[in-house]
């Protein structure tokens, strides 16, 4: 029953989304088309492209009827036609959707495993020098938003040192293939991610260090410490995992951020994820293109945070059994 309304807010949501997306582009004034395309496209636009364009989106009919085009051709795949790129939106995105999840999905896991490590060894050492190195350190961080850190990073490892890569994803027309290749999307990778996980390290280590405090209190760490239980056991499988709970849904919540956060970080790094086609959609006034991020980029957050609903009922089966 729990599961059933949880998916069906999730479906509730995303239908929000779409009609969002269906009606923002609407709201715009003059021609349909001029909203979607923008001016100086609708300007090249010859009269059988527009006519098929208006066919197409439904534009001769009522608006509920163009609706109900547009949820149907969604249901096809179809997420329209990128001009500026000259191809369909949804092959435009699949292109740069694998760079962006790679990005953001290594920072999220990084952050994550990172911040609960060094959260559940500073809240055990409370008071003491390592957990104030640990404190002062990470709360320098915690301010700064993703687009100054990448810029720091860049000017100092790529432009004054001139260690790592200042643009790009792979090392162009270089022909490297196999471990060579790996190593040099990684040696790319390095600088945009290093710069995510920085900035959003501070915020896991945060709460699990306060968590950690708060359970260290608790009456069966006392009793396990009664019993014997070694220093390490005491640590992390008694106080460390009830110390997860809130963790596990700072993550979810953390994960809009992070997207939204790797978007800033691809334009810094001309790394070519969606961030960047964002980018260009923008400068170009691509609407449709922009229509598609929007809604993969809500399709891949929401499917996030589903599963962290799911694995939170796993690390605490009283979740799913208090309904």
């Amino acid at each position: 029953m729990k599961k059933a309304g949880s998916g069906a807010s999730y479906l509730i949501a995303f239908f929000l989304i779409i009609t969002i997306n269906f009606v923002l582009p609407r709201l715009m004034p003059g021609d349909p088309l001029m909203a979607i395309y923008g001016e100086e496209a609708l300007i090249a636009m010859t009269p059988e492209l527009k006519a098929e364009l208006t066919q197409r989106f439904s534009l001769d009919r009522p608006l509920g009827e163009q609706f109900i085009s547009y949820l149907l051709a969604l249901l096809r795949g179809d997420l329209g036609y990128s001009y500026y790129y000259n191809a369909p939106v949804l092959e435009v995105i699949a292109g740069s959707l694998p760079w962006t999840l790679l990005l953001v999905g290594l920072a999220v896991l990084a952050s994550s495993i990172l911040g609960i490590v060094l959260g559940i060894e500073s809240g055990y050492r409370r008071g003491r020098p390592l957990d104030k190195v640990f404190l002062a350190g990470l709360m320098s961080f915690s301010g700064l938003p993703d687009f100054f850190v990448g810029t720091l990073l860049l000017l100092l490892f790529g432009v004054a040192l001139g260690v790592m890569p200042l643009a790009g994803a792979v090392t162009p027309y270089a022909g490297k293939t196999g471990l060579e290749l790996i190593f040099d999307v990684l040696h790319h990778l390095a600088l945009p991610l290093f710069a995510l996980v920085l900035v959003r390290l501070a915020g896991t280590y945060l709460l699990t260090r306060n968590t950690m405090i708060t359970t260290l209190g608790e009456a069966f760490i006392l009793t396990a410490k009664a019993k014997g239980c070694r220093e390490r056991v005491i640590r992390y499988r008694h106080a460390g995992k009830n110390s997860l709970l809130p963790v596990v849904t700072a993550t979810g919540l953390q994960l809009a951020h992070s997207v939204t956060g790797a978007l800033f970080i691809e334009i810094i790094f001309s790394y070519p994820g969606v961030g960047s086609i964002l980018y260009n959609s923008l400068l170009t006034r691509d609407y449709p293109l922009m229509q598609g991020i929007l809604l993969v980029t809500t399709v891949v957050i929401l499917a996030a945070n589903y599963l962290v609903d799911l694995l939170y009922a796993r690390i605490d089966p009283r979740v799913s059994q208090a309904h």
